[in-house]
């Protein structure tokens, strides 16, 4: 069996807990068909470069897949069909990385920023509240 990345991306006006719904029903399709999901990531609701579908938004979802080819004929035709789908980008890669994504690392580092607009930081002195050379 081959090793391949899926990328596929849901339209925005559908919730997160229809995206894992159909993410599950795409596992279901995969394993139907003599193939494994290993890890699945859900990257969120992310702006779109321009409008497909009338959508500027889209849900995206990465499949790690362990799977015969067929198996993803079958999965590229049931999304095709399905009306939620807008966009879809199988890749087959040599082996399957098991830890976390660029774009799942990026979202992790910047939550660990904190809140930029709280009193958390410290500013150091205000411009303003120098003393002047004439108020010695």
């Amino acid at each position: 069996m081959a090793y391949y990345e899926h990328v596929f991306i849901a339209r925005q006006d559908v919730s997160a807990s229809q995206v894992e719904a159909l993410t599950d029903e795409f596992k279901t399709i995969i394993a139907d068909n003599g193939g494994t999901v290993g890890k699945t990531e859900y990257w969120g609701l992310k702006t779109l470069q321009y409008k497909i579908k009338k959508n500027r938004k889209g849900h995206y979802v990465l499949m790690n897949v362990d799977a015969p080819s067929a198996a993803l004929n079958e999965l590229d035709r049931q999304q095709k069909i399905n009306s939620d789908i807008i966009r879809t980008l199988t890749l087959r890669v040599e082996e399957l990385d098991e830890e976390q994504s660029v774009q799942m690392q990026r979202e992790q580092r910047r939550g660990d920023r904190g809140d930029r607009r709280g009193g958390d930081r410290d500013r150091g002195p205000r411009r303003d509240s120098a003393p002047r050379k004439d108020d010695a």
